[in-house]
């Protein structure tokens, strides 16, 4: 067996192994296997071994055509998984800001052109190139930081030509860069301006002329739906989704972020795969989506960035047996941040998760809200060579240094994509 890349000496191989079938829940969600003076063989775009650098020096063919990484000193994880991003779109907003910080109500900052309406008129302008200029900056910023693989989901256009010119740019940006997108169709995200008091006018069009242009052009994999107080209410949602699982889209759900509306459990009853953010989440949700498997993608970032006074209830979901993952959310608005590596430090600190739970939330239990992770999320042997090398002595010090990019390279594929 020859290697095309070797990865020698690391301080830690945290491997998230032996969870591609089913995602890491309860007491298994802290479960990581480390090797120790660990290595990493590569042939071509998959790993072919993992284990202690001296018994697979041993077993693996190297030679000059090799490439070796001493990684002496350093961690070696699984490539990052970012679960629910919106990181195609236009614009920006840090003119808002200063008026979060007056105290400025976000009603108000709506009616001055502010808010997810001031996205939509700058996404609606923008063309599909330099939707496509942008998106490639925010992954390249991201893959720096260690992300490999993350979804991508519209919202932004709530038009269906703004809405098929966004998952359009999704698709140009997956091609053109190393992070890998999986696309999500969010038509649902909000009320345009021109529907206006007709939000089941709207879904009329997202359902009948939409999700079929959608489908028919294979622009998306999961269908979301904000289902949020004074957004889309539960019958709207189910409606939606409904139509989507029809046209064999997978599903998704923004869920009980601000009121408990029962998003969480609209997500077991539909079988989505996950239900994401879940701030004000019910003990009854919680059940329902431990007994039918969904995926809770817990956004931490979002909560820090508009300094809520209190976070989704990670340990809860955890000890009910929920399977948590993480995700940055970045998007134009609530959460400007597409770097996992300050989740990790949040989720800790706040959430109250272990460093070892956040690994796998970023990871295998990440990969399973993508339907990923038969290929990636762990450094198990068959799975697609994507890793990311840490210059921390152990897993535990990522949680610990705040602030600070600490990739050394990423691979991805089996190629080095990133050195620093």
């Amino acid at each position: 067996m020859r290697a095309t890349l070797m990865i020698k000496n690391a301080a830690q191989v945290v491997t998230s192994r032996g969870a591609s079938e089913v995602p890491l829940t309860a007491e298994h969600q802290g479960e990581v296997t480390v090797y120790e003076d660990g290595a990493v063989a590569v042939a071509g775009d998959n790993i072919v071994a993992v284990g202690i650098t001296g018994e697979l020096l041993e077993k693996v063919e190297v030679d000059s055509q090799t490439k070796i990484i001493d990684a002496g000193g350093k961690v070696v994880l699984p490539g990052l998984v970012d679960p629910h991003t919106h990181v195609v779109f236009g614009g920006s907003r840090e003119h808002e800001l200063a008026l979060k910080l007056e105290g400025v109500p976000y009603l108000e900052i709506l009616a001055r052109g502010g808010g997810i309406l001031n996205s939509v008129e700058a996404t609606r302008a923008a063309s599909e190139e330099e939707l496509i200029k942008a998106g490639i900056k925010y992954c390249r910023q991201m893959l720096v930081q260690g992300t490999t693989t993350a979804e991508a989901k519209s919202g932004y256009g709530l038009s269906t030509e703004a809405e098929i010119k966004t998952l359009q740019a999704v698709k140009q940006v997956d091609s053109a860069q190393p992070v890998d997108l999986v696309p999500t169709f969010l038509g649902a995200h909000a009320v345009p301006g021109e529907y206006k008091g007709e939000p089941d006018r709207y879904l009329d069009l997202v359902i009948d002329e939409m999700l079929p242009l959608v489908v028919g052009k294979n622009l998306a994999r999961y269908c979301d739906v904000f289902c949020e107080e004074g957004v889309f209410s539960i019958e709207q949602s189910r409606r939606v989704l409904l139509a989507a699982r029809d046209m064999g889209l997978g599903l998704k759900l923004h869920a009980d972020e601000i009121a408990p509306l029962g998003g969480a459990e609209l997500a077991a009853e539909l079988g989505a795969v996950s239900a994401d953010h879940l701030l004000v989440i019910s003990d009854e949700g919680i059940n329902r989506m431990a007994e039918k498997g969904v995926i809770a993608v817990i956004l931490p970032g979002t909560t820090f960035y508009l300094r809520e006074d209190h976070y989704a209830p990670a340990r809860k979901m955890i000890e009910a047996g929920v399977p948590v993952a993480l995700a940055t959310d970045f998007n134009p608005g609530s959460s400007p941040n597409n770097n996992l590596q300050l989740i990790i430090n949040i989720a800790c600190l706040y959430l109250r998760m272990t460093p070892a739970e956040v690994i796998n939330a970023i990871t295998i239990n990440a990969a399973h809200a993508l339907g990923r992770a038969a290929e990636i999320g762990s450094i198990e042997v068959g799975k697609t060579a994507d890793m990311v090398i840490f210059d921390a002595p152990n897993y535990d010090y990522l949680a610990y240094r705040y602030g600070t990019n600490l990739v050394s390279r990423v691979i991805k594929n089996g190629h080095v994509v990133v050195e620093v």
